[in-house]
């Protein structure tokens, strides 16, 4: 029987007694967990942004309430209207706590708490700072971010949370093989049905949203997008059809033998590149960015399923 791509053995370990191990000889979780440190201090620093402290922050946060269910869209607005009457307060909060959390991850005796603290942080913003990713409001698309970058936050503190468990590979160490996989699946397979979506399949669905990203952006960035934006003019349902297809090929990739699934990972991670550079690098360059976006944590995220090596 053929071996999936989640069976592997331990990686060696750095010994107690060196502290000042270089960054090679690191734990692979150690690894992931500061690349998601990086992301969330890169958060921080977009948020210190002038244009975070104007009228055009809390106006961005409030227009994520419109389709969305009342229940949802209600705090939504209530929040976006007292951030806008507290502003300069409430943004250098918001910047300070997501630098706060990056440097907590990436200082070890802090790590646990500021996982936990990521994932209660994430959820809340998810929901009031991005209407939840546009889930219930039918806009949410692959290339607009979906399911939102900072779910995905917390998505990978759970799987990176230092546990002693072994497993086949870093995300099934904190919670084991079958919810590591499940977390995969659905992560992966949503996505692939946001692709299918009325947003997305449009004659100019995707089109739209890729050529309305390039303002702001460095000219070499903003050229590609435009191309790709006339590229995809009137495709938007063959375009999402291929984009569904691929990402289900990558959600299915787990039941993979172990050299096809490596293959599929390696997939996962050229689609997190592609999807990033559709979003504009997440508008990082523009000004107005508040985050790189959902492709480079996929990317992380892949990275955390990487097998360890066959014994």
């Amino acid at each position: 029987m053929s071996q999936s791509f989640a069976v592997g053995r331990a990686a060696a370990r750095p010994a107690a007694g060196e502290p000042h191990a270089s960054v090679a000889a690191l734990d692979p979780r150690r690894k992931l967990q500061l690349a998601l440190a990086v992301l969330w201090l890169l958060d921080g620093i977009l948020q210190y942004q002038p244009s975070m402290f104007t009228r055009a922050f809390p106006q961005m946060l409030g227009s994520t309430a419109h389709g969305n269910p009342a229940l949802v869209a209600a705090p939504i607005t209530w929040s976006a209207g007292f951030i806008g009457h507290h502003l300069a307060v409430a943004n250098g909060l918001f910047a300070t706590t997501q630098v706060a959390l990056g440097l907590g991850i990436a200082w070890r005796p802090a790590v646990r708490l500021a996982l936990a603290a990521s994932v209660g942080w994430a959820a809340a913003v998810w929901w009031l700072g991005e209407g939840l990713g546009g889930v219930l409001a039918g806009t949410a698309s692959p290339v607009g971010g979906a399911p939102g970058a900072v779910i995905l936050y917390a998505v990978l503190a759970v799987l990176l949370w230092p546990a002693d468990r072994d497993g086949p590979f870093v995300a099934a160490r904190a919670v084991g093989r079958g919810p590591a996989l499940a977390a995969w699946l659905a992560v992966w397979g949503s996505i692939a049905v946001f692709a299918l979506l009325p947003a997305s399949r449009a004659p100019q669905g995707l089109s739209g949203m890729i050529s309305g990203m390039a303002s702001g952006e460095p000219n070499w960035l903003a050229w590609l997008d435009t191309r790709l934006a006339v590229a995809l003019t009137h495709q938007g349902l063959l375009a999402s059809a291929v984009l569904a297809a691929v990402f289900t090929i990558v959600a299915a990739g787990v039941f993979l033998p172990a050299r096809l699934g490596r293959a599929v990972l390696v997939l996962a991670v050229v689609v997190a590149v592609a999807l990033w550079l559709a979003q504009g690098l997440g508008g990082i360059f523009t000004g107005a960015g508040t985050d790189p976006s959902s492709a480079p944590l996929l990317a992380l995220l892949a990275l955390s399923y990487w097998p360890r090596s066959l014994a």
